[in-house]
């Protein structure tokens, strides 16, 4: 497909509509994006034509209904480019992904006194997991401290690695942020004193280029939602070796291959992680999502998005007590800010009576929002489907706010 704007736009339904009277102005992509009819379709196809359990089934549903699930384990394959589509485990999203390692790899491998490292700039469901780990096991939770403009502080990071640290797990682009972390260099740094790594890739996966084989990570969790398709669906890469060596997370159908009442014997991987009837419908209609990205192709989409940015960029900063929130120098398209004297929620509600549809509050980073010694910000975030007209739509309304609060 080639980058036309205006029929990438006709794609989604959901743009073409007025909020309280004005256009939709859609910049709350970062928590969730629009899906394509494609997506849409595909949903309404499996309920009409396909509806079967799969994997198990010998009648021609059952068979079709497998064979499009497991199509998308193979395009999610070639999305991340690991080694092979047994490494790809579907999961209820990047939350429970980050939980199956906690509560499968983390049980197993991770004991008193051992050490965690996660980042200031973590979303909530990148700390509580490791957390409860950690109560539970007596294992120490090590925190990187970042800098005024977002960015980790890695000297600071490298003084944290020691022969204790048996898992660092990151944020790839930030929620709150849109900093890009240096993933490869905190990867060889913690490979190098025998540390895993996980990979929080719920912001990245939809922005960058993603090889799992090149990065090295350990474990990579994202969410389809973010990525142009539905909702209540993840994934969770991790590699073979690592995989084999964890516990299941759930007990129960599928995730076996022999049961008895003295024993039970688990199945091969990913089925050994993915107990009970899946989210089929869902899982194909990814894969729609995933033929949509691919189509365009990242490198052009990360592009446009980048011009959305640094417009955005342009046209805010000389708005008269406009504070931008992370400013760090790679960063994806992710515009956190507050204007002076203004509660976020306040200034959302404003943008909202104008068909502009942001994120206010903490993002679920408290621990960073405390760091800057604020309550939260107002989150612009912006797709592939977002236009500059949109954005000057935007950065009138803030500057108008603006003028009202500060006269």
């Amino acid at each position: 497909m080639s980058f036309d704007l205006e029929k990438i736009r006709g794609l989604f339904p959901v743009l073409h509509q007025e909020v309280h009277g004005r256009p939709l102005v859609y910049f709350d992509n970062a928590a969730t994006t629009q899906k394509p009819q494609a997506v849409l379709d595909a949903l309404r196809n499996y309920y009409e034509h396909d509806n079967s359990n799969i994997h198990r089934g010998a009648h021609t549903l059952a068979d079709r209904a497998t064979r499009h699930y497991e199509a998308t384990r193979e395009k999610v394959k070639d999305f991340i480019n690991s080694r092979e589509s047994a490494e790809v485990i579907f999961t209820k999203g990047t939350t429970e992904s980050i939980n199956l390692v906690a509560q499968t790899f983390g049980r197993k491998f991770i004991g008193k006194d051992d050490e965690i490292i996660i980042s200031t700039m973590e979303h909530h469901s990148n700390i509580v997991p490791w957390q409860m780990l950690c109560e539970e096991k007596g294992a120490k939770l090590r925190v990187i401290p970042i800098q005024e403009n977002g960015e980790i502080v890695f000297e600071e990071f490298e003084k944290l690695l020691n022969p204790k640290t048996k898992l660092v797990s990151i944020v790839h682009a930030s929620n709150a942020l849109g900093t890009i972390n240096p993933v490869k260099k905190i990867i060889q740094s913690a490979h190098e004193i025998g540390a895993k790594v996980l990979l929080d890739g719920a912001q990245s996966t939809s922005h960058l280029e993603i090889d799992v084989q090149e990065l090295d990570c350990d474990f990579l969790a994202f969410s389809a939602h973010k990525l142009y398709g539905p909702t209540g669906l993840g994934v969770l890469y991790g590699k073979r070796e690592i995989l084999e060596e964890m516990p299941p997370f759930l007990g129960g159908g599928e995730m076996i291959k022999e049961v008895s009442f003295e024993k039970t014997t688990y199945n091969e991987i990913p089925f050994k992680f993915e107990a009970g009837t899946p989210n089929i419908a869902d899982v194909i209609a990814f894969g729609q999502a995933l033929d949509f990205i691919q189509s365009l192709g990242k490198k052009q989409i990360k592009a446009h998005e980048d011009n959305l940015l640094s417009y955005a960029n342009q046209l805010t900063k000389d708005i008269k007590g406009f504070i931008p929130v992370g400013t760090a120098a790679d960063k994806v398209s992710v515009l956190s800010f507050n204007i002076q004297g203004m509660h976020p929620f306040d200034l959302g509600q404003m943008l909202d009576a104008r068909g502009i549809a942001v994120r206010t509050g903490h993002h679920c980073t408290q621990p960073l929002m405390h760091r800057f010694g604020i309550e939260g910000t107002v989150r612009a975030s912006f797709a592939v489907y977002n236009t500059k007209s949109e954005i000057e739509n935007m950065a009138e309304g803030i500057a108008k706010i603006a003028r009202i609060k500060n006269k």
